[in-house]
């Protein structure tokens, strides 16, 4: 069995998973990653990284991911002085008022990323992750990110010497020794980080155009697959209360913003979840030809038991001010803007909420994950 994990991502929501893989970790006990392929997107590629370099150590890895996300600052991750604030701020009203007159730089990010680049290099052996594969202790590691000239989704894949590259509509993979560079693009969310360059392109977060997360996971050849998402899965009746609500007087751009993320982040997953499953439910009830590329896949979806959202809305407060004034100027306060909100808040205390939800829920869910893993569940520890 080629067991994946997929981690999605948005900002600051992917210490989410620094939590269910705490619980994790607890489950499969000590030992090496138990997963052979890992994916990742947006901040999920971080997670992913830092997993895949470290193969050999599964709570050892985990510990360390948890130690760097529980130590975060927001000046960790961007930096938050005023005079980088008003640097890009000045930028960005020379741009819109010269009418493309002033060409030596274009501002296309609100926030200065150095920081989180300086902390990846510090913290994330990159070298380790084709070690372990070379070694047997991974066959694959995926980072997606967005061409932003192109459109095009591309995945950079490493992996045992049998996977190849792929193309698709819209999508591609391309395999490749995996880098601070891709990591960084496809965390970078888009509007507030900066793109990346990579081999002439300007990349982006790998959300914006991953319509189908599944699929580099199933490219590197995983049959049963854990996915981490970040979407609290609302029943029709918190729909229905969410949308009674009193009109307002105007609509702050925090709104329009905080709407566009979901849809980068959270919409396009469970769409294809359920594709990859009606393909294995037709595969299992068919004789499939010898020569078929296509394969039944299992997949488990772990998701917040809570909205991520809501447990942001307080913590507008506790940003650096320059940064407070700036989300304010957005629409953000302690009535509004949670989503948007939710997506940069590498505060600790927020952190450490994610962090224990996803420890909590996923302990819930350990009977699933063994019933998941059916035969192979057996060397699992009997914690929970």
């Amino acid at each position: 069995m080629n067991l994946g994990l997929v981690l999605t991502g948005g900002g600051a929501r992917a210490a989410y998973q620094v939590g269910a893989l705490r619980a994790l970790a607890e489950l499969f006990g000590k030992g090496p990653l138990p997963f052979r392929v890992v994916t990742g997107v947006s901040a999920g590629a971080i997670n992913g990284s830092s997993l895949a370099a470290e193969a050999d150590d599964f709570p050892g890895a985990v510990k360390h991911l948890g130690d760097t996300w529980l130590s975060l600052t927001p000046d960790h991750v961007y930096r938050t002085d005023a005079l980088s604030l008003v640097s890009i701020g000045s930028g960005w009203f020379r741009g819109l008022t010269a009418g493309g007159t002033q060409p030596p730089r274009r501002y296309n990010h609100l926030l200065d990323t150095a920081p989180l680049r300086e902390l990846l290099e510090r913290e994330i052996r990159f070298e380790g992750i084709r070690e372990n594969i070379e070694r047997g202790l991974l066959r694959g590691l995926a980072i997606s990110a967005t061409n932003y000239e192109t459109g095009t989704s591309v995945t950079f894949f490493d992996g045992v010497p049998e996977l190849e590259p792929w193309a698709r509509s819209r999508r591609m993979g391309v395999k490749t020794a995996i880098t601070l560079d891709q990591v960084m693009a496809s965390a970078s969310i888009p509007i507030f980080f900066p793109p990346v360059q990579i081999g002439g392109s300007w990349f982006g977060d790998g959300g914006v155009r991953l319509s189908a997360p599944m699929s580099p996971a199933l490219h590197l050849g995983a049959d049963r697959v854990l996915v981490i998402g970040i979407r609290h899965p609302r029943t029709a009746e918190e729909t229905a209360e969410l949308n009674e609500v009193a009109a307002q007087d105007d609509l702050p751009l925090s709104e329009i913003l905080g709407v566009l993320m979901n849809a980068v982040f959270l919409d396009s997953l469970e769409p294809d979840i359920e594709r990859v499953e009606r393909v294995t439910d037709m595969l299992e009830s068919i004789q499939r030809p010898p020569d078929s590329h296509l394969r039944p896949v299992r997949i488990l979806l772990l998701q917040p038991s809570q909205d991520l959202a809501a447990l942001a809305s307080d913590q507008v407060m506790r940003f650096p001010r320059t940064l407070r004034f700036l989300l304010k100027g957005l629409g953000v306060s302690q009535k509004g803007g949670s989503d948007l909100l939710s997506y940069l808040a590498f505060e600790q205390q927020y952190i450490e909420r994610l962090v224990t939800l996803g420890y909590e829920d996923t302990r819930a869910r350990f009977d699933d994950i063994r019933a998941f893993l059916g035969p192979d569940a057996g060397n699992l520890s009997r914690a929970g």
